[in-house]
């Protein structure tokens, strides 16, 4: 797989780095931890002050946060939130693993009396000394879910909890492009032969909500593992990194403006990918967006050789929601069915299409299951 900017570059595989031990275990995160232990009992020892169970455990894991910490304990244990759920109800607390989550997401915090004994417990479960998460609880917050900063929470209400989007970017996703927002967005799609996707591409006009930005991350998403991408070319910008997850089936691009803009100032962004052949054809294309779009224009192409029998529009309020706004669209001499959307609304914005039985796509393959979905954000 490679991008093409200015010059032809491969882009880097994903993998693990560190020393290892005879047993291929890494063991660069253990002697960093052993170091930051050894520092945590010299620094006690030089003020007289004695060392707690939680900076202990916060220099041993490099978490002195409670969500840091309990994420952490949670990984190094290798116990679900079900798990965890189910042992503090077999020890009588209740605890709903939408609670753990938030907690373990800084989301909210333990506060009332049954929430602070089931921290106590969770330490005994995950292993930890006493008090280790239950002295890195802050001041008091405000009852209730906390909501999160902009870029995130508006990304919450579209994408849910635990998206694939959220599990791509991972830490970037709490700060997910909230420096820019888009005004414009033109999405291409073009279908193959075999009624499987081919390529996408997209020309984005952004707007700086703040002085100093100067780049954006987008997520591209498959439905059909096969259909991976191959070649990565931006016309409009500067591909800082194209990262393949084929676990997930996400492309996520950042891509560099070449400037800082201005408050308020506006930059062009277009790339397009190119992508292998799925094994089952697609039949639809989505777009999420956060924002208020001013406009968006979505095309779809077909081959002449794979003609749909039917094309419409539809909206959801969220992913997952069902289709609303249901439209046929028709399809052009050219072979390709368009969209245009004028203020265009926050939530999830697709075209959809069927194949006639009679066609060589539904002859070849069977009907066709497979989609796939930008997400700019």
């Amino acid at each position: 797989m490679s991008s093409d900017t200015d010059t032809d570059v491969t882009l880097p595989k994903a993998t693990g780095g560190g020393a290892s031990d005879s047993t291929g275990r890494d063991t660069t995160g253990a002697r960093v931890a052993e170091a930051q232990v050894s520092e945590a009992h010299a620094t006690a020892a030089r003020t007289g002050e004695a060392i707690t169970a939680s900076a202990l455990h916060a220099a041993a894991t490099g978490a002195d946060t409670f969500p840091g910490a309990l994420r952490e304990a949670l990984n190094r244990r290798g116990l679900s939130l079900e798990r965890v759920s189910e042992r503090l109800r077999v020890r009588g607390i209740t605890i709903s693993q939408a609670t753990l989550s938030s907690w373990q997401r800084g989301r909210s915090q333990p506060e009332r009396a049954r929430s602070l004994r089931a921290v106590e417990v969770l330490e005994e479960i995950l292993e930890l000394p006493a008090g280790a998460l239950r002295s890195l609880l802050g001041p008091r917050r405000p009852r209730g879910r906390i909501t999160p900063p902009g870029a995130e929470g508006a990304a919450l209400q579209i994408l849910g909890e635990d998206s694939v989007v959220e599990k791509a970017l991972g830490a970037r996703f709490r700060h997910f492009n909230q420096e820019t927002s888009s005004l414009m967005v033109h999405d291409i799609v073009r279908m193959g032969e075999s009624g499987t996707l081919s390529a996408i591409s997209t020309t984005n006009v952004l707007r700086a909500s703040r002085a100093g930005a100067d780049r954006a991350v987008f997520v591209l998403s498959f439905d059909d593992e096969a259909a991976e991408p191959v070649d990565i070319r931006v016309s409009c910008g500067r591909l800082a990194e194209a990262t393949y997850l084929k676990g997930l089936k996400s492309l996520v691009l950042e891509i560099h403006f070449g400037r800082e803009l201005a408050k308020l100032d506006t930059t062009v962004v277009s790339y397009a990918v190119e992508v292998s052949p799925s094994e089952t054809p697609a039949t639809h294309y989505e777009r999420w967006s956060r924002t208020n779009l001013h406009e968006y224009l979505q095309q779809v192409f077909f081959h002449p050789g794979a003609l749909p029998s039917d094309c419409h529009r539809y909206v959801r309020e969220k992913v997952g929601a069902p289709p609303r706004a249901r439209r046929r669209i028709p399809l052009s001499e050219s072979h390709d069915v368009h969209v245009l959307t004028s203020r265009c609304k926050p939530g999830v914005h697709g075209v959809a299409w069927e194949y006639g039985t009679g066609t060589d796509v539904t002859a070849k393959n069977g009907p066709g299951t497979n989609g796939t979905g930008d997400r700019p954000g």
